[in-house]
């Protein structure tokens, strides 16, 4: 069989566009790339109908910038496809590298098809969503989940979580959980199996999964269907019960040259974050870790963009790769376009912060950038290199909005007198090496 997926294509030896564009982005040689996907620790989610339409490749894992994903879609009560576009569009400007559509609502065809048509990021699916639209779960023919997964295939998405890695076996093990299975597509899986008392369909036709994703280049993200979903329920035995079941099955998926990320917990606090990177890699093998936030604490319904990001910093510093944005309405309603850029501003935030923790090369460049502009009150130059300039224009301008400002050596939270970057900015350097010499040779003869 001629190789036709990323990884079969750099196993064989080829630098593909997709690579060379990677390698690009990233600042690496196309070699790097190509034996990073080669060895599955990159992956470059471009499905060949959407690679062959406006799909700019990225990469995802170890040798690239931490990534970020957001979540749109619409739902059975509220949105519609035009409003689901422009979440689309808002999450690209606002830095997202990926989008998936979750729509489990009206009009999900017209709706995937219009975002793939107009993205050039890659477009992720969870199947499961749209195979029980007009179904109850327990109705639901497996057949039917995989012709679903194929058709989603041929309309050129990139990735798909699909969670073949919670078996009946596991169930047991949440029954003293807090908060049980949050995940989607877990629960769903979970009532399927209780009700037919049989094994995780997506488990036992993998091998079916892998024909089609190796045919159209599907990435499979291999889902965490029994993430703890609260605090209490961080690293426990289901958790890792599934992950192991994820590390056979990333190996299975490999030998057919299929790419694969791995999934990972929602709520786990900041003390247990290093272990789950650390167990996640060795267990799968080095695969890339794609985890949603996570959230840190439960407290905050309603700033879980802010309890998520905390955890998605420190999870990025360790070593996950793509972080998936929580919006200010996470667990409370479906985030309408202020909530995207709410939530892709601090997941921003939180993966240049792992960026700049794992000393990537480049990382602090920015930073640098502004620090120097802020020390020369130059806020032109501040404002044009802040993450969201309009924001940080208004701000300063609430207050001091005259133009004369802009070329203020302060700002109005210490005023002129009290700004310590004025008062020291023009300091004679000379003279305050000559003070503490003379200070020194004072103490010397005392």
């Amino acid at each position: 069989m001629n190789p036709v997926t990323q990884m079969q294509l750099a196993r064989a030896g080829t630098v593909t566009p997709a690579m060379s564009r990677v390698a690009e982005r990233e600042n690496l040689s196309a070699e790097v790339v190509r034996d990073e996907v080669a060895a599955g620790r990159l992956v470059i989610p471009a499905n060949l109908a959407h690679l062959a339409g406006n799909l700019d490749p990225m990469g995802i894992g170890s040798v690239a910038s931490v990534k970020i994903n957001a979540n749109i879609g619409n739902s059975p009560t509220t949105s519609n496809l035009e409003e689901e576009v422009a979440k689309l569009d808002l999450a690209v400007r606002w830095g997202a590298d990926t989008v998936m559509d979750l729509s489990t609502g009206r009009e999900i065809d017209e709706t995937r098809v219009a975002i793939l048509e107009a993205s050039t990021v890659p477009i992720g699916t969870v199947p499961i969503y749209q195979s029980v639209a007009d179904v109850d779960i327990e109705d639901l023919d497996p057949d039917v989940l995989l012709e679903m997964i194929e058709h989603q295939a041929r309309q050129g998405v990139d990735y798909m979580t699909v969670h073949c890695g919670v078996l009946i076996e596991h169930l047991p093990l949440i029954r003293n959980r807090v908060t049980g299975i949050v995940s989607r597509g877990g629960g769903l899986l979970a009532r399927w199996m209780v009700h037919h008392r049989a094994q995780n369909p997506l488990y036992e036709r993998f091998d079916d999964i892998l024909d089609i994703a190796s045919a159209h280049d599907v990435t499979l993200s291999l889902g965490d269907g029994l993430r703890p979903g609260s605090i209490a329920d961080a690293s426990d035995d289901a958790q890792f019960a599934e992950l192991a079941t994820l590390g056979e099955l990333t190996t299975r998926a490999w030998e057919r040259g299929v790419q694969v990320m791995i999934e990972g917990p929602g709520h786990v606090p900041l003390d247990q974050l290093e272990m789950n990177v650390r167990k996640q890699k060795e267990v799968c093998h080095g695969a890339p870790f794609y985890t949603l936030g996570p959230l840190v604490t439960d407290i905050a319904p309603g700033y879980d963009h802010i309890t998520s990001a905390i955890g998605a910093a420190v999870i990025g510093w360790h070593g996950a790769d793509m972080l998936c944005y929580v919006t200010p309405k996470e667990h409370l309603s479906l985030p309408n376009a202020e909530d995207v850029k709410q939530g892709l501003i601090a997941y921003r935030i939180a993966a240049h912060a792992a960026d700049l923790a794992r000393r990537r090369p480049g990382a602090r460049d920015w930073d640098d950038a502004l620090s120097r502009a802020r020390f020369g009150f130059d806020w032109e130059e501040q404002f044009n290199l802040s993450l969201d300039p309009e924001t940080a224009r208004a701000y300063h301008d609430e207050t001091l909005a005259d133009d004369y400002f802009k070329e203020a050596e302060f700002c109005a939270m210490c005023g002129p007198k009290f700004c310590p970057m004025h008062n020291f900015r023009d300091v004679d350097w000379d003279e305050i090496a000559r003070i503490v010499e003379e200070r020194r040779a004072v103490a010397v003869v005392h």
